[in-house]
């Protein structure tokens, strides 16, 4: 019974250690990082890595930075959300989908 727990145990220990990595697999993942840490923003990574994939990503960077720079601004996230109209987005194909035909039916005869 010893080696279960002792088995499980090391389990745990790597889960834990492999939950604190990062998984970063496209760009725009990494940009969306980038802008949570520069706006001191870790809260709210999702938002920025979902808007890094939608706006060009060296204006959101150049926005970002100069929103941080601002010592006037105290919440960096609200205040560049707001000047976000002024980013233009990128066209990307839109994913469209294929509509299902129904296949006639084969009727038996007798």
């Amino acid at each position: 019974m010893q080696n279960i727990n002792d088995a499980s145990r090391g389990y745990l220990k790597t889960l834990f250690k492999r939950a604190k990595e990062t998984r970063i697999y496209k760009p725009f993942q990494s940009t969306g990082l980038a802008l949570a840490e520069i706006l001191d923003d870790q809260e709210n990574k999702a938002i920025y890595i979902r808007l890094a994939k939608i706006y060009d990503n060296d204006e959101l960077i150049r926005k970002a930075r100069d929103v941080a720079e601002r010592k006037s601004v105290d919440n960096k996230g609200a205040y560049f959300m707001k000047m976000l109209k002024e980013i233009e987005k990128l066209e990307r194909p839109k994913f469209v989908y294929k509509k299902k035909v129904k296949k006639p039916i084969k009727q038996k005869l007798f």
